[in-house]
């Protein structure tokens, strides 16, 4: 079995052998206790999937990617709880593999589900309640387009699932789809306050406002100030939240998940293509 920590990623996604699947397991919510969740290809923890995607040569893949859900999610952005990363490797379908350990998130759960893991909507594939872990499947495009990528083995994630129809509404509308991703520039505190900066790309930033919702990482935050010259802008986590959340946890220079407000979104979309101005000439 091959890991990276002797091959370059490009040379051991190649090497990859074609193997007949593997016998399902007759209880479909439940998969062996093992610590080789991918049967194929362990990954070195100390390397994040990182440099799979930002490699020169990407990975062929064998098999065709899934297909994407067409079910429609709803989340808060009120995180709740921090699931740790265990295992993440090849699977059978040429796609990704994330197993984690969480225990709030498996109450109820059903195949199919959704849960936010640090605000992407993925859905749940596999589940064993007695070993308080759960099993998402990632298409190479996610990883891609996400802080993801720089999971490894022992990483802490945001978990949240779908809302359902009697939930509260704590935070905002949260699709769980990515818009893309920032880097943290500074983190400084302020009494048993955290501020947070970070920079993103100008097609983000620009719907973006102060003191409008973001969610970083799956949490929903209020932004305090833009920053249109440096393309940044900032929050604070007050310590109840700093204790909850993945955020604090990360360092300058780590990637962050971004989702704008939907709403931000839709004005743009009426605005520019002159739905706006039909509507009033009616």
């Amino acid at each position: 079995m091959a890991t990276f920590s002797s091959l370059s990623a490009a040379t051991a996604l190649s090497s990859i052998p074609k193997m007949a699947s593997p016998a399902r397991n007759p209880i479909p919510n439940v998969h062996p206790a093992s610590s080789q969740f991918c049967p194929f290809l362990k990954f070195n923890p100390k390397r994040s999937l990182f440099v799979v995607f930002t490699s020169s040569q990407k990975p062929q893949f064998p098999c065709k990617s899934r297909r994407r859900s067409s079910v429609q999610c709803l989340f808060t952005g009120i995180v709740e709880e921090m699931g740790r990363v265990k295992n993440l490797g090849i699977a059978e379908n040429g796609g990704f593999d994330l197993e984690i350990t969480a225990k709030t998130v498996l109450q109820g759960v059903n195949l199919g589900d959704s849960i936010a893991v640090n605000g992407t909507c993925l859905t749940v594939t596999a589940f064993d309640h007695k070993l308080s872990e759960f099993k998402v499947g990632l298409a190479p495009e996610t990883l891609r387009k996400t802080s993801l990528v720089e999971l490894v083995p022992g990483s802490p994630v945001n978990l949240e699932r779908a809302v359902q129809p009697i939930s509260r509404m704590g935070g905002h509308f949260v699709q769980g789809h990515v818009d893309g991703t920032g880097e943290i520039v500074s983190m400084d505190a302020e009494g048993d306050s955290l501020w947070v900066k970070v920079r993103t790309s100008e097609a983000v930033l620009n719907y973006i406002v102060a003191k409008g919702f973001i969610a970083v990482d799956g949490t929903s935050l209020t932004v305090v100030d833009v920053f249109d010259e440096e393309k940044a802008f900032n929050f604070m986590l007050v310590a109840y939240t700093q204790n909850a959340v993945v955020v604090p946890l990360k360092k300058v220079g780590d990637l962050v998940n971004l989702e704008v407000d939907v709403l931000g979104k839709y004005v743009q979309r009426l605005l520019s293509n002159g739905a706006i101005g039909s509507i009033e000439s009616q």
